[in-house]
């Protein structure tokens, strides 16, 4: 099935700002929707973003610091994050949505401390 292969963690400071990339493996094929879930050191996952064609939907722990994007040519979801807090730290995981099944990345770790 398709890959979905993450980038951009690291290490930032509380209130800096990272942009992740998910991008999936088959160039031409198209998920209906993509997003990104976060699974914290506690191993609790938890949902952050979804982007349709025609919507865009935020967990409200992330909602004003965090933006989705999708860039359906290079069949790449991205995920801008702002002004980030210690308890951002995660592994944050891509998925993409087919109307069978979903697929996930392998993650990529985020981690916010001074």
């Amino acid at each position: 099935q398709v890959q979905l292969v993450e980038s951009g963690g690291g290490l930032v400071q509380p209130g800096g700002s990272l942009r992740l990339s998910c991008t999936a493996s088959e160039s031409d094929f198209t998920f209906y929707a993509m997003g990104w879930y976060r699974q914290t050191p506690d191993n609790q996952r938890t949902w952050i973003a979804t982007v349709t064609s025609t919507n865009k939907n935020y967990a409200h722990i992330v909602e004003g610091r965090f933006t989705v994007s999708r860039d359906n040519d290079k069949n790449t979801v991205y995920l801008q994050m702002n002004a980030l807090k210690p308890e951002d730290t995660a592994v944050y995981v891509c998925y993409g949505d087919t109307h069978r099944t979903r697929s996930w990345g392998q993650g990529t770790q985020v981690t916010v401390s001074a």
